[in-house]
């Protein structure tokens, strides 16, 4: 028996689980330590600046968040700024980016 795309399309959503948007709490401290460590060598220990700029909110707050999530993500071919791609998946860049845009924890 041949099921409608339509019916398909309802049922496909419930067989596939939904991937959580905030990524686990361990995962969290990952991305807080990866951020500090690896991004600060760079953009300074406390996120202040040097290499690359500052990664304060008041330094983002005129940054389009996708485009923030991209950079980190994809990096910026021509530039020191490499891509995360392999660390970290896109979801867990948005969570980055939110993050930092509400200053980042400790």
């Amino acid at each position: 028996m041949r099921y409608p795309i339509a019916l398909a399309l309802f049922i496909l959503p419930t067989l596939v689980p939904a991937q959580s948007s905030a990524p686990s709490a361990e995962r969290q401290r990952e991305l807080v330590h990866l951020v500090r460590q690896d991004c600060g060598s760079c953009h300074g220990m406390t996120l202040q600046g040097g290499l690359g700029p500052s990664l304060k909110p008041q330094a983002l707050r005129d940054k389009p968040a996708e485009s923030l999530v991209a950079t980190i993500h994809g990096g910026r071919p021509g530039t020191p700024m490499p891509p995360w791609s392999r660390f970290l998946s896109e979801a867990e860049a948005q969570w980055v980016v939110e993050k930092l845009l509400g200053g980042f924890p400790d």
